[in-house]
């Protein structure tokens, strides 16, 4: 009896091996496409691919196999870029002095947002503001969301991104320029509406 659970399991495992196998192949290129669509940097973008297999494993290891595979994949990356991005924004922000609002007070990017701490409402706000400038960082053209992120959200210099991408700075800031413009319009409404409330 003990060996037939053995071989049991040894098959459990083989399969699981094979189809962890199959959704990293089949699906690794366009994750990966996804991802640096949304990450500047090449080696932050190929951390977040392989910690997403990473977890697509844990998760089989758990025996807590996954339904639908490429979803799960898509979700996940999403999720490991919002932890990046968050990361990132906290140290540009340690590192970035504060700007000073007309009336003398400190104003940060942080401040943009309502409170996580604001009780429920403010929590849900915060929440429909961030998906609505993730939709509309998707809607930028690939050059000037890349940017956009690096600059704002990951808190690289121009300096550095010009010398990353081997792009002028000038044509980095103008860019940027046409980013923000069009992320203005574009959350101005949605913006007000629960900046409102």
């Amino acid at each position: 009896m003990d060996d037939a659970l053995t071989k049991r399991w040894q098959v459990t495992m083989a399969d699981q091996d094979q189809r962890i196998s199959d959704a990293i192949e089949r699906e690794q290129s366009r994750l990966r496409n996804f991802i640096r669509r949304r990450v500047a940097d090449r080696d932050d973008a190929e951390d977040v691919l392989q910690d997403v297999f990473y977890e697509l494993v844990e998760a089989y290891r758990m025996m807590k196999p996954v339904e639908q595979v490429t979803a799960w994949l898509f979700r996940v990356a999403r999720n490991r870029i919002t932890d990046l991005f968050r990361r990132k924004k906290r140290e540009a922000l340690r590192n970035q002095p504060a700007t000073v609002t007309e009336d003398g007070d400190l104003l940060q990017l942080e401040d943009l947002l309502p409170s996580p701490d604001g009780g429920p409402d403010a929590v849900y706000a915060r929440s429909v503001l961030l998906d609505e400038l993730e939709a509309a960082l998707d809607e930028l053209p690939d050059e000037q969301r890349e940017v956009f992120i690096a600059h704002e959200l990951m808190g690289y210099s121009f300096k550095e991104l010009a010398a990353q991408t081997g792009t002028s700075v000038n044509t980095l800031l103008s860019r940027k320029h046409y980013a923000v413009l069009y992320l203005r319009e574009r959350l101005r409404a949605i913006h007000d509406e629960y900046i409102r409330t």
